[in-house]
């Protein structure tokens, strides 16, 4: 009689290592930048915050199930999984190592494991960089291998690396798991407890967790938690080689957010079975008002344009081709909209509307454009407050359509599309994560109404258990952690800041000033060649100072990767 018995081995309550190296084939894996490297951040002892050395982000590499992989897996009780300069750059730069590998025929498999809120908030704009770089990085892989997630439990996955899970080729999550943008807490900070009450944690997992997720057709896996359930269903996605491509359905989710009624709350179980059912929803004939409100973003539409009509179905989000130097460019803003049925999303927010909007007026240039050899100029115009922070907008997935945008601009910029990023506004959060961060270069105005940040200040004091008055003295010390552009700038990220000009009233020769100045960065994206976001840690205020760290992290996962 064999009395012996097999536990179950969980990856839910296994720390960040320990679940990468559950995963990996015995005696195979090699760490890169492990805790002896002392790669911890620099940025957090001035904040009286203990560092760790490996910074809560571990890379793996070596085989699972004989197949080489590559295995990123973020410590979720440092700092929440919140990713910042160090931690980012590791990411970021694994994935980078590894697109070179499969770019030269030496196939490597990345599989993420998340546990992550986001963006690390007392490292902010560091932060955003770092979760367009690994968008951009995961963009490009998947032309050659898929990228597998995998949402386990504890924290989840939340903010701008909710973005990251969406891009994903296959998601595989535990019912424990939970996949949402905007935490309940900040919803509940942003919206009131009306709109959702965080303590309600049932209802949270219901609407949020990982079964919802499932049986919404939103993620492609549910799995008992249990190692081999875990390396069965990799094994499986990798044999089937067959991904749902969610990120291009814009059509199909555009659809469906005009059947929505939103006069009452829609339940979760509804929410449930329109997502599942989405694709075969009738066409709808939707006719949304438009308020005309007016807003930065479509003063410099209507000045870059000259006053071109929208082509875009979404009142809110003005799309429209114009002639810039004798040559067609496709100007995309996002504007305020007092009639939209999405009552959190009326205030020139990013919304679900809006994501999905932008991803089919980006994906349409491409496609219009993918036989000729001179591909458009895009320019995002940015002046985004952030993304909308709602129920519904959780319930039915804002993080993949936000994603879709990511990918959508992605895709074009490495394609071959110059994309001109031009600040006017605030550029805030996901909606700048969505609209503008993918951008070859930034451009933006010297305004003080000009502001990049990761989270209103009231939102980031509560999650950091910190005053809005803390929050400003540690940003003197933080660049980071500001909110205005010249900080902004010392990061190394923006190409120009544009000074001289009514950011509100713009004359038509301020106009044509700014227009001259996205001339001249369409000009310098053509003579680098480069289709990457590279630029942000090569120029000379990211190597002198603003990307130091990124740029030495860089270095060591190269002289390690093998």
């Amino acid at each position: 009689m064999n009395n012996s018995i097999t536990l179950p081995v969980s990856i839910v309550e296994s720390k960040a290592r320990e679940r990468a190296l559950l995963l990996l084939d015995e005696g195979t894996a090699h760490e890169i930048l492990g805790p002896f490297d002392f790669f911890e951040s620099p940025h957090l002892e001035a904040q009286n915050i203990v560092p760790q050395s490996d910074d809560g982000m571990i890379i793996m590499q070596g085989t699972i199930r004989g197949r080489r992989s590559l295995v990123i897996s973020i410590e979720g009780s440092f700092q929440g999984g919140g990713i910042g300069e160090v931690s980012g750059a590791k990411f970021a730069g694994a994935l980078e190592r590894a697109y070179a590998s499969c770019e030269a025929g030496e196939l490597i498999y990345p599989v993420i494991i998340y546990d992550t809120g986001g963006v690390r908030l007392q490292e902010a704009n560091y932060g955003l960089l770092s979760i367009a770089e690994i968008s951009s990085a995961i963009v490009a892989l998947k032309k050659y291998v898929p990228v597998i997630g995998i949402i386990p439990g504890k924290v989840g996955s939340f903010g701008g690396m909710s973005l990251t899970a969406g891009l994903c080729s296959a998601l595989i999550m535990t019912r424990e798991g939970r996949l949402g943008m905007n935490g309940p807490e900040v919803v509940q900070q942003e919206a009131g407890i009306q709109e959702l009450n965080a303590k309600q944690k049932p209802f949270i997992w219901k609407m949020i967790g990982g079964s919802m997720r499932h049986n919404s057709n939103l993620v492609d896996a549910i799995v008992e938690d249990d190692v081999v359930n875990y390396l069965d269903t990799l094994e499986d996605l990798w044999a089937k080689n067959s991904f749902k491509q969610r990120t291009t359905e814009y059509d199909t989710f555009l659809n469906m957010l005009k059947h929505l009624q939103l006069e009452e709350k829609i339940s979760t179980d509804e929410a449930q079975e329109i997502l599942s059912n989405r694709s075969e929803l009738a066409n709808a004939e939707a006719t949304v008002a438009d308020g005309g409100n007016p807003s930065r973003g479509r003063t410099w539409f209507n000045a870059f344009t000259n006053n071109a009509p929208s082509i875009s179905e979404t009142p809110s989000v003005l799309v429209a081709d114009a002639e810039l130097n004798g040559e067609k460019a496709r100007f995309i803003a996002v504007v305020p909209n007092s009639e939209s049925k999405f009552y959190r999303a009326r205030n020139g927010e990013f919304g679900l509307q809006e994501a999905w909007t932008v991803a089919k007026y980006v994906r349409q240039a491409i496609e219009e454009d993918k036989d000729s050899a001179n591909k458009r100029l895009i320019v995002p115009i940015v002046d985004v407050p952030g993304q909308a922070f709602g129920y519904h907008e959780e319930l039915f997935g804002i993080y993949l359509a936000c994603a879709a945008s990511v990918e959508a601009y992605a895709v074009a910029r490495q394609s071959g599309h110059p994309i001109v990023t031009c600040v006017v506004g605030k550029a805030i959060s996901g909606a700048f994560l969505a609209h503008g961060m993918q951008g070859n270069r930034i451009i933006s105005l010297d305004d003080s109404e000009v502001q990049v940040h990761v989270m209103s200040k009231k939102s980031a004091a509560l999650v950091t258990m910190r005053t809005v008055e803390e929050l400003d003295e540690f940003a003197k010390s933080v660049p980071s952690m500001a909110y205005d552009v010249h900080s902004f700038q010392t990061l190394g990220a923006l190409h120009e800041l544009i000074d001289g000009i009514n950011a509100d009233k713009p004359s038509k020769e301020q106009a044509r000033k700014v227009l001259h100045s996205i001339v001249m960065a369409k000009e310098d994206i053509i003579q680098s060649g480069d289709r990457t976001l590279a630029n942000r840690i090569q120029s000379k205020v990211a190597v002198e100072n603003g990307r130091k760290a990124s740029i030495a992290v860089r270095e060591k996962i190269t002289q390690q990767w093998n």
